[in-house]
């Protein structure tokens, strides 16, 4: 059987270069998003392209380090842009002297999708960099999951003998950091971190960006399969492969057992949320007549302590009206003397 073209591209980069995995430091995402931040303005589709910098072993490259380059592009025309070399150049003769173990190994741009002069741009770059790799970091807000994507520039063979072309084949990448990276983060997310937030509201949080990111990319399977079927994109088998043993792994909601199974662990689950709110509400309106009691008991201390404050004035006026008596009475005596 012959293979697609999608799928002769895969295997013969796997064969004879074997597609390393890019690992990304955060370092890298600050600076991209600093990049962004400072040149492009609120609302608007422009992306900011840089250079990457790292080790590329073979096997894996690890990505520590970034930089900027001056980049502007035509929106109407895609193959018009315009891409500083010198800047380049004198870029990396700096950075050379502060780490000599860091070298160019890829290029970034915020994307946040391939663009049309990607392929230019990366045969560009090959000047300085024998395989360089492309990672689109997507910096919008409501990004979900891993921000980054990245590629690998390949010649795609076509079954029926034509001219190759070329074309971009995706690898998986992770984001990992170094120990003093991870303190830094700790710290920028501690301060970052709203405190009024309980650990309740995280979780949910948590979990409701987690079903996002999974409703995104059951939306890209989607729009995949469509255009699969319309004949717009070749069918590649691995994928095919992949989303078959996904979907035997979800469960056959047919089976009455395996219902009933379901339906019993939400219950028993259900029933201990609702013991959980019962308890809460006998703890608050416990709380609540203690409350009230220790307001009552407060109130009753205030109210003897006054009565005794206006028994001490009465005693007290009784005794100047007495001392008043004796000496108007001795002051009369000493008269009839």
């Amino acid at each position: 059987m012959v293979a697609t073209t999608t799928e002769q591209v895969c295997t013969r980069f796997t064969i004879t270069h074997p597609a390393p995995r890019p690992v990304v430091h955060p370092l890298v995402l600050l600076s991209v998003a600093d990049h962004h931040a400072r040149s492009v303005p609120r609302g608007s589709s422009k992306r900011v392209v840089g250079i990457l910098l790292g080790q590329d072993n073979g096997t894996s490259i690890n990505v520590a380090n970034s930089f900027g380059i001056p980049f502007e592009e035509d929106e109407k025309d895609s193959k018009t842009w315009f891409l500083d070399h010198n800047y380049i150049d004198g870029m990396w003769e700096m950075f050379k002297k502060v780490n000599a173990r860091e070298r160019m190994i890829g290029w970034y741009h915020t994307g946040p999708k391939l663009r049309a002069s990607d392929q230019e741009i990366n045969d560009l770059l090959k000047r300085y960099i024998a395989r360089p790799v492309m990672v689109i970091v997507d910096v919008r807000p409501q990004t979900v999951g891993i921000p980054t994507d990245a590629y690998f520039a390949v010649e795609e063979i076509k079954d029926d003998g034509t001219e190759t072309r070329k074309t971009f084949l995706h690898v998986p990448s992770a984001i990992e950091a170094e120990e003093a990276e991870e303190i830094g983060v700790e710290h920028l997310l501690r301060d970052i971190k709203d405190s009024t937030t309980t650990t309740l509201a995280t979780r949910v949080a948590e979990q409701l960006a987690s079903l996002r990111g999974l409703q995104s990319r059951l939306g890209d399977i989607q729009s995949y399969l469509v255009d699969v079927a319309s004949g717009k994109m070749p069918l590649n088998h691995q994928i095919s492969y992949h989303l078959q043993d996904a979907l035997n792994l979800l469960p056959d909601l047919n089976d009455q057992e395996l219902t009933q199974s379901f339906a019993t662990t939400t219950n028993d689950e259900m029933l201990v949320v609702y013991l959980s709110s019962l308890l809460r509400a006998v703890i608050a309106l416990h709380a609540l007549v203690d409350n009230k009691a220790s307001i009552g008991r407060a109130e009753l201390e205030e109210s003897k302590g006054d009565k005794e404050k206006e028994k001490g004035k009465g005693a007290k006026s009784e005794e100047k009206g007495d001392k008043e008596k004796d000496s108007s009475k001795t002051s009369a005596d000493d008269k009839g003397l």
